[in-house]
């Protein structure tokens, strides 16, 4: 780790310290500007401060799924192999064009020439081979975890020459091209996979060939990114291939919302990330620019754990199911900018199907289930049986700035119809260690997940092939694995649809996923003075593109 002082970096600005409540070092811009790049008085340079409220528990580039305060940094210092626009439409970036056999088990990728890692190494066909393999395999002993939606269906990879890619996979794999646009698919120097997983949870020596490098970090504090001036690739979808305009990005830790958005609102700072929901309507009026964009991937809600009692119950989880007040959630804890859950996945993903029918509040149904599943009223209002209170156990998730009022809420509604609701709140560090999915101590684990392609859920579901096993039901489901296996093995997007649609009915029915509401995982309140930036496919801001006026 880059344990250096926050300390100036460039002779003309001095960047955010935010030591304490009380104060915010002021921010300076003075000298050393190019030419305007537009009458609004944008200019080529400026650096921009974004205060974030957590930056992850670990830098190792290849995870499971990277962290939603993390993959801002690796949006910046890495690249993909295709590129993901917020409609989820695929274009080319490092993968200039490519071709699949018939039934989607061959892929060939055609390269880019002249992209380098910031370590020099080129970015060729080797390189791509090394990233697959490590996205797929992992090395798990070490820590090095494969992406967790990968597909499992992935054989190997050839390098036929310096630009040419060969993908093979053991069965049809419809998503394997958007895969490459997800935000976990990062491409890394070989020297950086080669190396030992102590040296890749240092941020300074990991090397992408993103626009930006890593110019200094501190663990808990900070991460400062500096323009690639060579960088001459980026994605012709988003309207600009050379270097960024940016000279620096600093993401700055300040945990408390309210002093992000106030340094925002007194100019000490360019964007605050996670403001309050119902702060946006009089940040907006106030003249700042607010974006609320919505990812593909999977909607807010929890993952059951069916191997803890009372929920290896499909009763219980039923009525967990139906005595949730949805329509409550927006209305209380959000804004018209959010949206009911119609699926467990998120409706602006292509394949997500309206399964609303089955997650209607209905308290009653719920509490019949119950009555039927022997959990009785005691005096108190709470449900027993066998000397047991009918408990739930939630854990915050920190990654969603709204998780606890949103717990909060849900607690006063099933304690309505019997339910004894306990809530933790950890922060990020203590979360990961402590609330994984299937836990012994975790009966619904808080899912903010994107993806790019619905294809490859199905394939976390259980635990074959590397999967997640969201559920713990291992193999157990016959069901689910037989819509997985052909949900994987489908040869066509239309003759996939109906399999995905049962799926999502099947989870939702059984009760293994409790959908709360559509997420807006990120929420942006920015300075008017910073215009540009671009959204992905998973709703992360791209200020590659974004220029700040004076």
């Amino acid at each position: 780790m880059n344990d250096r002082s926050f300390r100036p970096l460039l002779s003309r600005r001095r960047l955010l310290t935010a030591t304490s409540a009380l104060a915010f070092a002021a921010l300076v811009a003075t000298a050393g500007v190019t030419p305007a790049l537009a009458e609004d008085g944008a200019h080529d340079g400026g650096d921009v401060v974004f205060l974030i409220d957590s930056l992850g528990d670990t830098w190792i580039p290849n995870n499971s799924a990277i962290s939603s305060f993390q993959g801002h940094i690796w949006g910046h210092v890495t690249d993909k192999l295709l590129y993901v626009d917020a409609d989820g439409k695929v274009s080319p970036w490092i993968a200039e064009r490519w071709e699949q056999n018939d039934n989607a088990t061959e892929f060939t990728l055609h390269l880019r020439t002249g992209v380098t890692f910031s370590d020099g190494t080129p970015l060729d066909a080797a390189a791509v081979v090394a990233n697959l393999d490590i996205w797929y395999a992992g090395r798990k002993s070490e820590g090095i975890n494969p992406i967790g939606l990968f597909p499992k269906t992935y054989d190997h990879a050839e390098a036929v020459d310096a630009t040419t890619v060969k993908v093979f996979f053991k069965k049809p794999t419809l998503g394997f091209i958007p895969t490459l646009g997800y935000h976990g698919s990062i491409l890394i120097s070989p020297k950086t996979i080669a190396s030992p997983a102590s040296a890749q949870a240092d941020l300074s020596k990991t090397s992408g060939s993103g626009p930006y490098v890593v110019e200094s970090w501190k663990e808990g504090d900070y991460v400062t990114l500096a323009k690639r001036k060579d960088y001459n690739w980026g994605p012709v979808a988003v309207g600009q291939t050379g270097p960024a305009h940016l000279d620096t990005i600093t993401y700055k830790l300040v945990s408390e919302p309210s002093l992000r958005v106030a340094a925002v609102q007194s100019g000490q700072a360019d964007v605050a990330y996670n403001a309050s929901p119902q702060e946006l309507e009089s940040l907006k009026s106030e003249g700042l620019t607010v974006a609320t964009p919505r990812y593909l991937g999977f909607v807010n809600g929890w993952a059951i754990n069916t191997k803890l009692a009372p929920y290896d119950d499909v009763k219980v989880r039923q009525a967990l199911q139906t005595g949730i007040n949805r329509q409550e959630i927006i209305d209380t804890v959000y804004t018209p900018d959010w949206k009911l859950a119609t699926s467990f996945i998120q409706s602006n993903v292509p394949g997500a199907t309206d399964q609303r029918a089955l997650l209607a509040y209905n308290p009653e149904k719920a509490e019949k289930l119950l009555d039927e599943a022997g959990w009785k009223k005691g005096s108190d209002g709470i449900r027993v049986k066998d000397g047991k209170p009918l408990l739930l156990t939630l854990n915050s998730n920190p990654y969603l700035a709204t998780s606890k009022s949103i717990d909060e809420l849900i607690s006063q509604q099933l304690g309505k119809i019997g339910w004894k609701v306990q809530i933790r709140a950890y922060d990020v560090v203590t979360f990961g260690q402590k609330v994984k999915y299937g836990g012994a101590g975790v009966p619904a684990y808080e899912v903010t997940r994107s993806f790019i392609d619905a294809g490859t859920v199905a394939g976390i579901l259980t635990n074959a092939n590397n999967g997640e096993n969201w559920f713990a039901l291992d193999e157990s489901d016959k069901t689910l694995n037989d819509l997985r296996d052909k949900i994987a093995g489908a040869g066509s997007i239309e003759a996939r649809k109906p399999l995905l649609d049962e799926l999502q009915k099947y989870v939702l029915d059984q009760g293994y996923f409790i959908p709360r509401t559509q997420i807006v995982q990120r929420i942006y309140v920015q300075s008017p003075k910073l215009k540009g930036e671009v959204y992905n496919g998973v709703a992360y801001a791209s200020y590659y593109t974004a220029t700040k006026s004076e």
